[in-house]
């Protein structure tokens, strides 16, 4: 990608502080209901980075990317023991999709728009291609990790990007 990028907002919880959760219920008026830890991470991860940015919410033409190298694992793995005794519990099916996550992200950021999540361990190529599908109002960049089931390993690291012409105007 040519263009620079302006960084309005970085914000790496690499772990995420104590009582992060407590924080997250607060931030929102209401504990997130029916999310795992990952989505839960992820919302706190992006809300903070939009706080440190200033914005209220994501501006609508904002695109959002999401990646990690495993995704909700632990709820996975929930899910998958749940099918040796019968079917899965409903919640920790739910628990277990990526797409839940970008649900939460959507409501709890007053946004509708262009969201998706990559499994992948390059960062720079999931960057490179947020910058290249991302238009005038940026992007909005996370990268989640929910760790072990002790919450060791715990990641949620967020960038608000712009391209530099939407903070300068260009001259001829």
């Amino acid at each position: 990608m040519t263009a620079d990028w302006i960084v309005m907002a970085h914000v790496g919880l690499t772990p995420p502080p104590a009582g992060w959760r407590d924080d997250l219920a607060r931030r929102l008026g209401q504990r997130p209901r029916r999310l795992g830890t990952w989505a839960e991470l992820a919302l706190y991860g992006a809300r903070q980075c939009l706080d440190a940015a200033g914005e209220p919410s994501l501006p609508k033409d904002a695109v959002l990317r999401v990646a990690s190298q495993a995704g909700p694992r632990l709820a996975t793995r929930t899910a998958v023991s749940q099918c040796d005794t019968g079917l899965p519990m409903p919640f920790a099916f739910l628990q277990s999709q990526p797409s839940q996550m970008l649900g939460a992200l959507s409501q709890h950021l007053d946004w509708r728009g262009d969201a998706r999540f990559l499994v992948t361990p390059d960062h720079a190529s999931m960057l490179h291609l947020a910058q290249a599908e991302a238009g005038p109002a940026g992007l909005l960049l996370g990268w989640v990790e929910e760790g072990d089931a002790a919450g060791q390993g715990q990641q949620s690291e967020w960038w608000r990007l712009l391209p530099n012409e939407n903070r300068a105007p260009k001259l001829r």
